[in-house]
């Protein structure tokens, strides 16, 4: 068996080692997209020095320092929450609720979440903070 060399330079590029590490950097970020759940609403959110990661969810419900109350990026009047809280629990089978809130959100908003989370019979909810340096 003869083997040919010679001194040309190759004319073809290979493009199959590039292919592959295109797809795992898709499967890479497909997979990491998954676990970031981020509503498009920014608040400040109170500071806890034992904060603690909370279970990703569908349910989360964003309080604004002016007054908007967002259910994921819809805003909804504190009124129709509870009626959409219960639309979201039955298409999720979710049962923990997440709350976002503004550090400069009253309690009494916060009361009126929890209240409408309970209408719609969600029983586990979480207020969200950021880790204290």
């Amino acid at each position: 068996m003869k083997f040919q060399t010679s001194k040309q330079p190759i004319s073809i590029f290979s493009y199959s080692s590039l292919t592959d590490i295109v797809m795992l950097l898709v499967v890479f970020f497909l997979l990491t997209s998954q676990f970031v759940i981020q509503t498009g609403v920014k608040v400040k959110l109170p500071s806890s020095k034992l904060n603690e990661r909370s279970e990703p969810t569908m349910m989360i419900v964003t309080l604004t320092s002016g007054g908007g109350v967002y259910v994921g990026s819809d805003e909804v009047g504190i009124d129709q929450l509870a009626f959409k809280l219960g639309e979201i629990k039955a298409e999720t089978n979710g049962d923990n609720l997440i709350i976002r809130s503004d550090k400069s959100v009253s309690i009494e908003m916060i009361i009126k979440v929890i209240d409408a989370a309970k209408a719609s019979a969600i029983d586990k909810f979480t207020i969200e903070t950021e880790k204290q340096l």
